[in-house]
Formats: C-alpha cells, sequence, structure tokens
C-alpha cells in the first residue's frame, strides 16, 4: 500500500458538524524524499524508499544513499508499494497524497510499559476475594502447571513479564482533516506510540 512516514505530535480533539466531540491525534506526515525507486527489472518488484527527518550527522554510506537522490542522511526510511503515476529518485511526497474523509492504516511501536504483572499485561481477574486466610495474593498469577506429569509449564503460557514496544497496527481511522501548509494529518482516534514518535501511514 502507498503511504507516508509520519511523527506523532499529540491528541486534541474537535467538534463534527454536528456539535460531536471527536477525539483525535495530530500527525506531522511528511515531506517524505524518495531516496530509491525499486523497479521489476533490477530489483524483482516495484517500490518507493521514502525517506523522512533529516540527520544532522551519518555515516558515510547513509550520507552517499542519500545524495544520489539530492538530499541529506534520513532519521527514518521505509519502502512502499503501490504508488501510481511516474516518480523520480529526489520528488518530494507530501500530505497532500491523502485526502479528507478517507481511511487509512497507522503502524508505529508501541509505548513501553516495563515489566508488568498479569493483571495489567494479560487481564487476569487476581484471586477476587481476600477471605480464607489471604492476604497478599490479589493480583497473584495462580497455578501454572499441574504435578509431576507433564513436570513442565507448557510454551505460550500467559505471565508477567516485559510489556509494550511492540510494533502495534490500526486499521480503518478516518483522516479528518489535512493541513497541506503545515504538512498535518488530523486522524480520528489514538495511534500507537509516545509522542514524537514515528509512524507509518499507509492507504
Amino acid at each position: 500500500m502507498s503511504g507516508l512516514i509520519g511523527k506523532k505530535i499529540g491528541m486534541t480533539s474537535i467538534f463534527d458538524e454536528n456539535g460531536k466531540n471527536i477525539p483525535c491525534t495530530v500527525v506531522q506526515a511528511g515531506p517524505c524524499v524518495i531516496t530509491q525507486v525499486r523497479t521489476k527489472e533490477v530489483d524483482g518488484y516495484e517500490a518507493l524508499q521514502l525517506g523522512f527527518d533529516d540527520k544532522k550527522t551519518a555515516n558515510k554510506a547513509a550520507t552517499g544513499h542519500a545524495k544520489k537522490a539530492g538530499a541529506v542522511a534520513m532519521r527514518k526510511v521505509v519502502e512502499f508499494k503501490g504508488f501510481e503515476g511516474e516518480h523520480k529518485l529526489g520528488d518530494s511526497i507530501t500530505v497532500e497524497h491523502f485526502i479528507e474523509g478517507e481511511f487509512v492504516d497507522v503502524s508505529g511501536i508501541s509505548k513501553g510499559k516495563g515489566f508488568q504483572g498479569v493483571v495489567k499485561r494479560h487481564g487476569f481477574g487476581g484471586v477476587g476475594q481476600a477471605t480464607h486466610g489471604q492476604h497478599n495474593r490479589l493480583r497473584a498469577p495462580g497455578s501454572i502447571g499441574a504435578a509431576s506429569y507433564p513436570a513442565r509449564v507448557f510454551k505460550g503460557m500467559r505471565m508477567a513479564g516485559r510489556m509494550g514496544g511492540e510494533k502495534v497496527k490500526l486499521e480503518n481511522l478516518r483522516v479528518l482533516k489535512v493541513v497541506a501548509d503545515k504538512n498535518l494529518l488530523v486522524i480520528k482516534g489514538s495511534i500507537p506510540g509516545h509522542n514524537n514518535s514515528y509512524v507509518i501511514i499507509e492507504k
């Protein structure tokens, strides 16, 4: 799917024509520079490699790669398939690639929550009661296996552990507003990641 690389600015809310308050996320989408054009003859598939957010310092490999497109090294480089029309090396793709009212898919890295227990991480209910001599078991995971058979813990057993910091994709989010002069996209609802994190917007 064609799309753009963006940066999550933060959340706000706007009123629609019926006076309903809609929560939304503001994303700085582009402009993205085409740093490489993949073709069927050379690469075996067709795609555009886009770069976003200039890097102040970069190694020679990244600098030389961007120099071919007449650009500086980029912090985030992603390939997209499905772009229509002719696109040349060094061209810029702006937020006007999106239209108000259409639906997009947004993916990013979710906020890291650290080491969490089973109640927060997996939605366990806890023991539920504090009677019958229990004094410190309210959020405990409970039994994790049987007895001397199978004498092991099955793979995939839901336990406490590191939570968040994973790639998450939200589908079919409506584009509420496109602010072309500021490269901003207003998307309905929340999207994964902390503020100033990179997101990929596909349509």
